[in-house]
């Protein structure tokens, strides 16, 4: 977790990329504290994406939460809990998510932190093709395999024989 200080408030977030993954919901989880009475707690949240202005997403002050209208199914925060869920991701939600949190006691003391999330489109079924399609040669002849996915992102192919790592050799090729 890195945290960000700011006077008697310490908020803590995740220091990495979080990934989530499409059509499912995710927590951003997000912990803060301070050592001085607090009259007044808020919570604030913003949605930033590459070469744009941030959004207000949504807001708490104490217990009360006031949504942005346009995303009021969307986000959940539950005071006094700074955390935030998105239900369900979508891959425009991937950006970078601020989250501010301002405490009123003797003065005001403020901390900010930003989350950068990932959106995961799980990998479909693999398919092989293989030319020519009856999949039988003669002895000097030659089969191409080509594999393909319909959706996912990050995907990494490799190529296995008899549960084992195919890799180039005079026999085979990849491409």
């Amino acid at each position: 977790f890195s945290a960000g200080f700011c006077s008697a408030l310490k908020l803590t977030v995740p220091p990495h990329t979080v990934h989530g993954i499409e059509g499912q919901p995710l927590q951003l989880t997000v912990d803060y504290n301070f050592n001085a009475t607090a009259s007044e707690i808020q919570i604030i949240w913003l949605f930033e994406r590459p070469q744009s202005n941030p959004k207000y997403l949504l807001g708490s002050v104490n217990q009360t939460v006031v949504p942005d209208l346009e995303y009021q199914h969307k986000f959940t925060l539950i005071p006094p809990s700074a955390s935030l869920t998105i239900n369900p991701l979508h891959l425009s939600d991937e950006g970078n998510y601020i989250v501010k949190v301002n405490i009123r006691g003797n003065g005001t003391t403020a901390a900010s932190q930003k989350i950068q999330v990932a959106v995961d489109v799980p990998v479909t079924k693999p398919v092989v093709h293989t030319e020519p399609s009856s999949g039988v040669v003669e002895l000097v002849g030659n089969i191409t395999l080509q594999c393909t996915v319909e959706k996912g992102t990050r995907v990494v192919y490799q190529w296995m024989k008899n549960g084992k790592p195919l890799h180039a050799s005079p026999n085979y090729t990849f491409s």
